[in-house]
């Protein structure tokens, strides 16, 4: 009975142990896995909120910068006639002695000069005409002159061999075509060696009092800052200049506007700070802006150096031009 009874208690006391035994792991396993799932869940909500708030930034952000990169309209073209003729108004305050700046006494010698200034400067061909023309004062003198000898008093211009054959060539053609004279109309004008629009214009303009745009390289770089026309044609720059003015504004146009582009809208380095229409300028900011700093880029008469002719006009405000040998 003794062993009996030991044996049954043994055998419950084991039964009790393997049960005890087995359901601990079971608990603790539970305990130790929870965590995990509940720690795997929160930082699941926070990437998902993340990822959230970052979408919702981009569909607003450009929303919010679509405003102000919202376009102008375009300028119509009664605006744009009306701010060119503006600009117009204020230069003629400005350049109210504007002028041609080659030296002539008559239609041949404008002709000619006009012709040399290709590639070099006014002030360069007023310093060397003087002598071509006292030697050389009418069509027919140039028309039998020495080619040589012409080239070397035409030779500070620069392209002189090219230059001696246009001025020799036309000087022929008015001697042989139209009696000696300088003709008056741009279709006869534009017939004779070296003379192309431009320089018809000019000497239309200037000897004969017939209006008419000059597109020379000032011109054309102006009136495209301006936004006056996107062409870089000459003809085709023009031809749209035209249509914004008058005819009878034609010449003195030109001469303002090239007064400007050589004194104040310069090719490299704009004076900004120191131009009279920067109000009125789209292009305002691609020069220097400090008004200081842009006085010292200005030109000629503005920054109280010698202007391109040796005889300007009377009213002319600034100082004359020195002679080559003094140059």
């Amino acid at each position: 009975m003794s062993t009996k009874k030991t044996t049954k208690t043994t055998a419950k006391t084991a039964a009790t142990k393997t049960t005890a035994a087995a359901t601990p792991p079971a608990k603790s396993a539970a305990k130790k896995t929870a965590p995990p799932a509940k720690k795997t869940a929160a930082p699941a909500k926070k990437a998902a909120a993340t990822k959230k708030a970052p979408a919702a930034k981009k569909a607003t952000a450009p929303a919010a910068n679509k405003a102000p990169a919202a376009k102008k309209p375009p300028e119509s073209h009664a605006a744009l006639v009306r701010r060119a003729r503006r600009i117009n108004r204020e230069l003629a305050d400005v350049y109210s002695y504007a002028h041609p700046e080659l030296d002539f006494e008559n239609p041949f010698e404008l002709l000619v000069a006009t012709v040399l200034s290709a590639q070099t400067t006014d002030l360069r061909v007023n310093q060397t005409t003087p002598r071509l023309f006292a030697k050389y004062p009418t069509p027919e003198d140039l028309a039998a002159a020495v080619p040589e000898e012409v080239e070397e008093l035409i030779r500070p211009t620069g392209f002189f061999r090219a230059k001696t054959r246009s001025i020799m060539g036309l000087a022929k053609a008015l001697r042989d075509d139209f009696g000696g004279e300088v003709p008056g109309r741009i279709d006869d004008l534009v017939k004779l060696p070296g003379v192309g629009r431009k320089t018809a214009f000019v000497v239309l303009g200037n000897a004969f009092g017939v209006p008419g745009i000059t597109v020379d390289t000032h011109f054309g770089r102006l009136v495209r800052r301006w936004k006056w026309t996107e062409e870089t044609d000459p003809v085709k720059v023009e031809t749209a200049v035209a249509a914004l003015f008058p005819k009878s504004e034609w010449t003195m146009l030109s001469h303002r506007v090239i007064f400007h582009g050589r004194r104040i809208c310069h090719s490299r380095k704009p004076a900004c700070g120191a131009c009279p229409i920067a109000p009125l300028c789209p292009s305002y900011g691609e020069g220097e802006t400090d008004p200081e700093k842009a006085k010292k880029l200005l030109k000629y008469e503005m920054g109280g150096f010698p202007g391109q002719r040796l005889k300007p006009p009377p009213d002319y405000p600034g100082k004359p031009a020195p002679p080559l040998a003094a140059g």
